[in-house]
Parts: C-alpha cells; sequence; structure tokens
C-alpha cells in the first residue's frame, strides 16, 4: 500500500506542538517558486481594457466546438451583493480526491520508498540556508463535470522539525514553505488565450499560487536541539479556480469558462521552500479537493 493511503491515520495520530508561525501575507518569491495567481481571495482583479507595453496580444480566437456544457443556473435567487458566490450557493459539496507528498529534508537522501516521497540533502554547515522545490510532488486528476462552477483545496500539513544550534552564540532557527497548485485543462491549450501573470499563451496550464504559505522562526541558545510537531490546515475561500475567476483574472469568456468545467483536469501540487539550522524535517502535505 503506498504511503499516500496512510495519510488520513498520520493526521489523526499526530501531536498538535505550539509554534512560532506567521502567514505569509504576499506569494513567495524565494527557493524557485514562480508567482502566481491566487483565486482563492474574493477581490478579483479585472483584466486589463488595453494591452501593456510588451505584452503579447491575443490572437483570434479559433473556431470551436460546440460547448459541452453551460454553466447551471442558480438554484436561488440570490445575488453577489448577498452572498458573493451566487454559482455555488445551495449546492452540495463533492468530494473530489485526495493525494499527499512526503517530504524528508535530512543530512543524506537514500532511495525513496514510494513515488510520492521526495527528498532534499540538508548542508550542514551552520547558518547556511538549504532551500527545496519540488514540483508535482502529488496530482490529482479529475474527470470531466466533476464540478459545476468551483474547484476548492483542503490543505493540510504535518510538519516535524529537528532545530539545532551547533555553535556558540544564539541563533534563530527557520523554515518556510510555499505551496503552489499547476492546473492542466484542454481549454486553457487554445493559442488565442494568454495568460496575464506571463503574458503568453497558456499552453495547456495555469499555475495558482495558495494562501496556504507559512514561516516558522525559533530562537536557539548554542547547543540546543529543539524538536518540534506541528499540525495545520487551510481551507477553501473564493476557491483555487472557478468560473467567476477563469473569466475576471485569466480573461476566458463565459463560454470558455463553461468549457473549462466540461473538460477533464489535472492538479498537481508544488511546494517549495528553505530551512536554516534544521538539522532534519519531515514533511507531510495533504491535498484534498471539492467542488459543487
Amino acid at each position: 500500500m503506498q504511503r499516500r493511503h496512510a495519510l488520513g491515520l498520520s493526521l489523526a495520530i499526530a501531536a498538535i506542538v505550539s509554534v512560532t508561525a506567521y502567514a505569509q501575507k504576499g506569494v513567495f518569491l524565494h527557493d524557485g517558486a514562480v508567482r502566481g495567481i491566487s483565486a482563492d481571495v474574493v477581490d478579483y482583479p479585472t483584466q486589463p481594457s488595453s494591452p501593456r507595453q510588451g505584452q503579447r496580444v491575443a490572437l483570434p480566437a479559433a473556431k470551436r466546438a460546440p460547448i459541452a456544457a453551460k454553466l447551471a443556473a442558480p438554484l436561488y435567487p440570490v445575488t453577489e451583493d448577498e452572498v458573493y458566490d451566487v454559482d455555488s450557493f445551495g449546492r452540495n459539496v463533492r468530494w473530489l480526491g485526495l493525494a499527499s507528498a512526503f517530504i524528508n529534508l535530512q543530512p543524506s537522501c537514500p532511495k525513496p520508498t514510494s513515488p510520492d516521497e521526495y527528498c532534499e540533502k540538508i548542508d550542514p554547515t551552520p547558518g547556511i540556508y538549504t532551500s527545496f522545490n519540488f514540483n508535482d510532488a502529488a496530482r490529482i486528476k479529475l474527470p470531466k463535470y466533476a464540478s459545476n462552477s468551483i474547484l476548492c483545496y483542503w490543505f493540510s500539513p504535518v510538519l516535524t522539525l529537528t532545530y539545532q544550534n551547533p555553535t556558540a552564540s544564539r541563533v534563530t532557527g527557520r523554515f518556510r514553505y510555499n505551496p503552489t497548485l499547476t492546473i492542466e485543462n484542454p481549454v486553457l491549450s487554445d493559442p488565442s488565450l494568454i495568460d496575464p501573470t506571463t503574458g503568453a499563451p497558456f499552453g495547456g496550464q495555469l499555475l495558482t499560487s495558495m494562501t496556504s504559505a507559512e514561516r516558522f522562526e525559533e530562537s536557539l541558545e548554542p547547543g540546543v536541539i529543539l524538536n518540534e510537531r506541528s499540525r495545520d490546515s487551510t481551507v477553501c475561500m473564493a476557491g483555487f479556480i472557478s468560473h467567476k475567476s477563469l473569466v475576471q483574472n485569466y480573461g476566458l469568456t463565459p463560454s470558455q469558462a463553461d468549457d473549462f468545467f466540461a473538460s477533464p483536469t489535472t492538479v498537481r501540487l508544488n511546494v517549495s521552500g528553505s530551512v536554516q539550522y534544521v538539522s532534519n524535517a519531515s514533511l507531510v502535505f495533504g491535498l484534498r479537493i471539492v467542488g459543487d
């Protein structure tokens, strides 16, 4: 049995340990992380009315096949001013799968025991940062029509860290991580669709940031070894992608957004970050997707 199926048990038995944690207010731009639009906040930026200098202009749209499915009509007569998310209001939650990634940061990296296990070798030099960046660390493949208008994540990290200060002075141990999602969908293969974050065609996929990045710091006296374990979760706000965000964030037409949800979608979890004065870390990242 792969370790991903043991995630539920590991979450249930994880001890909750108090840590000094600071949620990142912006997108991580360190350790090779790539900037992406976060659709999980409710204030969507609008598309520019005219191209900026150097921005690639969309080509005329190719002739499209008939739309396979349209956004379902609202179930109740509510307005955006009342509930904001009119499209999913009153609809049942659809459970759309679970995936997990197991990332180890340690002095040496033995051969992994499962396909969803990853390792980064920690630099033993005191004070040196060790960075890590794992793309496609876990994935969920959704069939067409999986959801009506929204895809949400439940993101649950279980973090076990050993901070160590081998020096004769007080230092600060640091750990930070930044998850992002790569979303693949055939609608995004249309060359006339331009990714506003790059100015180039989507090429079949887009990258979205998540409001789940965290930063931890611990003050360490000389010679101290400190073990900590934390269990945390973030859940859906506006969704990591939605019919509304496809139109307002990414410039799709309502018909193209309809096609998006009528097509199969693959969601890939990427995790980057860094550690300093950490001698060992075991990071379990659980990703569950729900829709409407």
